[in-house]
């Protein structure tokens, strides 16, 4: 795939020239989860002034247990969210007119983890146990999968019972839960860290059991995309938010101190970030933040495999998503 460069990013500056403040167009991105190297591109871009030098002002909103992306853009707190894709089609189909952007994550990294102890082996032995879940939105993808497995979500020998598991390793630790959700880059190494080898574990990853859905789109409103000179702002956003991820990608320990001068709240490590953004890493790798139109396709078949209550009930079409934006990014 073609990546995007600096030249990539075509704003109306002098050359060698940064933008003044009042020539800077406003936008405010609103993120998915709190300051971490999951959003290590747009602090980067920030930071080393590639928003600037695209004649943008961006403000970078971090997200929390309580805050949910598409209800901060349907209130006007932002202009793009990051949001995965199973919650963008559900608020979309619920009258929310979303439109995915860019699709800076090509890879998810949602998978189930359980203790090697529990005796799960394959999803032959998830009847019968308890699975943590992850909800405000994010069950989507596991309610697909079990639908997909036929198995009920609603206890009993035959099925799983669900637990509502908090945004911590806590229930696994605990021995409330046989498995629970675990991001590839965060939640899976709190396990580690709390002193259970990688050899005491099981992990399904979503990717590869063929039921991954997309996760970190960039997402606006159909009204946003349609106010004057919009197009060509978003457009500067995702090239010079690429840029961001690129450079990022190339130096992961700095993109990682960066995260770490933006954590207002000073709860995150370093050596969790670093390793994190090298995960992160793994799932932007070879994205120029085009939408790839099978992997929505997959998303999108994988979300109306919900049997009785699948997640949405009609497939949104080509209205869900556009490559305009991208495609003027990468003039």
């Amino acid at each position: 795939m073609k990546r995007l460069t600096g030249a990539a990013i075509a704003v109306a500056l002098v050359p060698g020239a940064m933008a003044s403040a009042q020539d800077l167009d406003e936008l405010t991105l609103q993120l998915k989860w709190v300051t971490q190297a999951q959003f290590a591109g747009y602090y980067v871009a920030k930071d080393e002034g590639f928003y600037e030098e695209a004649g943008l002002d961006v403000t970078m909103r971090p997200g929390g247990p309580d805050i949910a992306p598409t209800q901060v853009l349907a209130g006007g707190g932002a202009d793009v969210v990051v949001e995965w894709m199973p919650a963008a089609l559900a608020a979309r189909e619920r009258g929310l007119p979303l439109v995915n952007i860019a699709q800076p994550f090509a890879e998810s990294g949602m998978m189930l983890t359980c203790l090697e102890e529990t005796g799960v082996e394959s999803p032959d032995d998830f009847p019968g146990r308890t699975l943590g879940v992850w909800f405000f939105g994010n069950e989507y993808p596991f309610l697909s999968w079990m639908s997909q497995l036929e198995i009920p979500t609603d206890g009993g020998e035959e099925g799983v019972e669900v637990l509502k598991q908090g945004f911590n390793v806590d229930p696994l630790l605990q021995g409330q839960a046989d498995c629970i959700s675990t991001m590839t880059y965060n939640e899976y190494w709190q396990i580690i860290d709390a002193g259970i080898s990688e050899d005491q574990l099981v992990t399904f990853k979503y990717e590869d059991r063929g039921v991954a859905t997309l996760e970190d789109g960039l997402y606006v409103t159909e009204e946003t995309l349609a106010e004057d000179g919009m197009k060509d702002a978003l457009a500067r956003f995702v090239a010079a938010s690429m840029r961001g991820w690129d450079w990022a990608e190339e130096n992961p320990d700095a993109a990682a101190e960066i995260v770490l001068e933006n954590d207002a709240t000073g709860a995150q490590t370093e050596k969790h970030q670093k390793r994190m953004m090298r995960e992160i890493a793994k799932l932007t790798e070879g994205s120029d933040g085009s939408l790839d139109p099978e992997a929505f396709q997959r998303t999108v078949d994988t979300l109306l495999a919900g049997g009785s209550d699948p997640v949405i009930t009609e497939d949104p079409g080509d209205a869900a998503w556009t490559h305009e934006i991208t495609d003027m990014a990468l003039e």
